[in-house]
């Protein structure tokens, strides 16, 4: 009717058109409101949803070191954010927001006005804090123009639902705990922990509005990569705190003259304390999980939120790993400058063939179909990468054979601390650099373990009833029913007419004397003592097992040597405590495991233990006392294998036991000289330059300052003999010094 009272045919037709429009629209919207455009949430499912959170990894001193995650989250209740965050937030994103109900109209005209009549493209797009937690929540698929209205006023209706559910207060800690800051980053106590090293609630003024200027562009105003630029942000927060009655002037003037300072930490798998250790948890997680899953538990490592709870000590491991660095450093200067030009890996070509042959990206050219002369020519083509060293990493002009022989050359470590009593992993550093050397050395490489190994004979020697002041002539034998095998001692000493006491002979080392050890203790009898001492790797039944040419993992190496301070039990290494849910409710502890039996005698354990102090005292390992001027009680034995592949050092305490070895992947190269490859040089140092830090800080006196129990002296009485005794006279008289001795090696008990 009212339209048929318009006379002029152009205002009525232009008024159905605006009608129809307005129909279309209205239409439109209830289209996209009933689900026609894709699902829209209702209340429940608003009021039920469920954060992705990120797993935690802590130390026994309760350090976070790591995180298992899809999305790097960890949400916090609104009593964690502090106010003046809130108010930062408020104040430069949506400072209506108390006062409108998730669409802030006023602004929305605002914008269309500045937009649509002036052309003004910086005017924003009215979005309130609530709009934003709803597109946090339920991201955009589709990055379309043509979607961008479908998108906005989907997430206009979710906001206004989300206001019917939830409070002003709640709706801000969603939103802070949902946020984007970049780097798979979300929510505030991520990115607090990330960017500041504290948690969200330690923040102060400035650090806070740092992180909400983030919030505008993640990537140009990331603190770490433009400084300035987040700097000028922040200060905008600032004054937009102080617009907003949040901050007076002076404070805003006096935080706005504070520089920007950072705590940066990346918890990148490949960075960070402790990654060998981070990733043996969460494979064992894994296990864990599965197990649970048979029971019908469903947890995620990377999505439920879990607290896993860790025997390592952070300062022990902090201390480990520079220690590691400093040691590693120097070793592999001296090592590359004793092959010089006439290295391996630059002159042995079937090695440098074999080792490319190794490689992923050969294995991954074979796989398309390659031959190996088309491989060989891709890997050889000159490009630009980037190639790591002690020093730091370069860029240069290489091939992909150039990357792989320049690693092959480095020198790589496994070192293990524990707790004897229990088993509980201290320190755990598995390789020199976990981004480019993923193999553990500790858990995953099993080495010969060269003398290391004698401690074990000389302990079944005992318990078979020898005693320790039995001698053994240090002479060299050629074993007639073992193809003329000829052990032979390290040095030039001339030891034809010397006989030593078994401490003597343990403590310096000495080949000759473990081979006829054990041949007079008995192969099998060796066996069973190492099976009852926690070696269950498969040892060679050879007399060459007195010199260690079993291959043994370190962790069992550390467990069976912990016999020695644990009254003569072995342990089983362990690594996760406990493991709760997000709400901190234990879901599983893991108790010790100690054998039941113990494998030897008190009396054999301490005569083993004063024996091996002989070796810190005046043995292999004497540089202990001598170079690193350490005087905590210590005993323990070094170890290098046949051609000096392998160095090792074991070092008990009566609080720890820490076990170390050196050498390289690629068991071709060994070290160029016993000098320089043998266990006191290569491993021992590690331990060394770690103890030294420990007796630094009186926190740990109870561990450095620990005293082994004073022995029976009946034990002392037994050890009371001359350690090397020479032959008499006549024994010398009758003895060829330029003729080997021959004879059978006893295979029998």
């Amino acid at each position: 009717m009212v339209l048929k009272k318009i006379k002029s045919p152009f205002l009525r037709y232009t008024l159905l058109a605006a009608l129809a429009l307005v129909l279309f629209f209205f239409v439109f919207i209830l289209s996209i409101y009933w689900g026609a455009w894709g699902k829209v949430p209702n209340k429940e499912e608003l009021s039920d949803f469920q954060y992705q959170r990120a797993s935690e990894v802590y130390t026994a001193d309760s350090v976070l070191i790591g995180k298992f995650y899809l999305y790097d989250r960890q949400p916090i209740a609104f009593e964690a954010i502090p106010e003046h965050l809130r108010n930062a937030l408020v104040s430069i994103e949506d400072e209506r927001f108390y006062d409108h109900s998730g669409i802030d109209y006023q602004s929305l005209g605002r914008v269309a006005v500045k937009t649509i009549l002036m052309q003004d493209q910086s005017a924003g797009g009215g979005s309130t804090l609530t709009q934003q937690l709803a597109k946090n929540l339920y991201p955009r698929r589709d990055r379309k123009k043509t979607n961008i209205v479908v998108d906005k006023i989907k997430e206009m209706v979710i906001a206004s639902r989300l206001e019917e559910i939830y409070t002003k207060e709640e709706i801000l800690t969603h939103y802070l705990n949902t946020v984007s800051f970049g780097d798979n980053t979300f929510g505030i106590e991520s990115a607090s922990l990330k960017f500041f090293n504290k948690p969200a609630k330690n923040l102060n003024v400035e650090e806070g509005a740092v992180l909400v200027g983030m919030l505008k562009a993640t990537y140009g105003y990331n603190p770490r990569i433009f400084p300035e630029r987040s700097l000028e942000r922040r200060n905008l927060v600032l004054q937009a705190m102080a617009n907003n009655n949040h901050l007076s002037n002076e404070e805003k003037d006096s935080l706005t003259d504070k520089p920007l300072k950072l705590d940066y930490r990346d918890f990148d798998n490949n960075a960070g304390l402790a990654p060998y250790f981070r990733e043996e948890v969460r494979k064992q997680l894994l296990k864990w999980n599965a197990k649970q899953k048979e029971e019908g538990h469903d947890y995620n490592i990377y999505t439920s939120g879990l607290k896993v709870y860790t025997t390592l000590d952070y300062n022990m491991q902090f201390w480990a790993e520079e220690a590691m660095r400093e040691h590693m450093q120097s070793l592999q200067g001296s090592f590359e400058k004793s092959y010089g030009k006439n290295a391996p890996w630059r002159t042995n070509k079937k090695l440098i063939e074999k080792v490319v042959k190794q490689s992923g990206i050969y294995q991954k050219l074979k796989k398309q179909g390659l031959e190996h002369g088309q491989i060989i020519d891709s890997l050889s083509k000159k490009k630009q990468m980037v190639l790591t060293d002690w020093e730091g990493e370069k860029t240069v002009q290489a091939s992909s054979i150039d990357s792989i022989t320049h690693y092959m050359k480095f020198l790589n470590t496994g070192s293990l601390a524990l707790d004897p009593k229990t088993g509980a992993v201290k320190t755990w550093i598995g390789g020199i650099d976990f981004e480019h050397f993923k193999f553990d050395h500790v858990a995953q490489s099993k080495r010969q373990v060269g003398s290391t190994f004698k401690p074990i004979v000389y302990t079944t020697a005992l318990e078979t009833g020898i005693l320790p002041c039995t001698y053994f002539s240090a002479e060299e034998v050629a074993y007639e029913n073992l193809k003329g095998w000829s052990p032979s001692n390290s040095g030039k000493k001339d030891e034809t007419y010397l006989n030593y006491s078994m401490e003597e002979a343990l403590s310096h080392s000495v080949n000759t004397v473990a081979v006829k050890v054990l041949e007079k203790a008995g192969i099998s009898n060796v066996l069973t003592m190492a099976k009852n001492m926690g070696i269950f790797s498969k040892l060679p039944e050879q007399p060459s097992l007195a010199l260690g040419t079993g291959e043994i993992y370190l962790n069992e190496l550390a467990g069976a040597y912990a016999s020695y301070v644990n009254d003569g039990r072995a342990v089983l290494p362990y690594l996760i405590e406990k493991i709760t849910d997000k709400k901190d409710s234990v879901l599983m502890e893991f108790k010790p495991k100690r054998a039941r039996k113990t494998a030897f005698s008190e009396e054999t354990r301490q005569i083993m233990i004063e024996m091996m102090k002989g070796t810190i005292d005046r043995g292999t390992a004497s540089r202990i006392r001598s170079t690193y001027k350490l005087n905590n009680a210590i005993a323990g034995k070094t170890g290098t294998t046949q051609n000096n592949k392998d160095a090792w050092f074991v070092a008990i305490t009566p609080k720890l036991v820490h076990v170390t070895w050196v050498g390289l992947d690629h068991h071709e190269i060994g070290f160029k000289s016993t000098s320089l490859g043998q266990g006191a040089n290569a491993a021992l140092p590690i331990f060394a330059k770690w103890m030294q830090e420990m007796n630094k800080h009186p926190y740990y006196n109870e561990i450095t300052k620990a005293q082994f129990e004073r022995p029976n002296p009946a034990i002392l009485e037994m050890l009371d003999c001359e350690p090397v005794k020479r032959d008499g006279f006549f024994k010398r008289l009758f003895k060829n010094p330029d003729k080997k001795k021959t004879k059978k090696f006893r295979k029998g008990n």
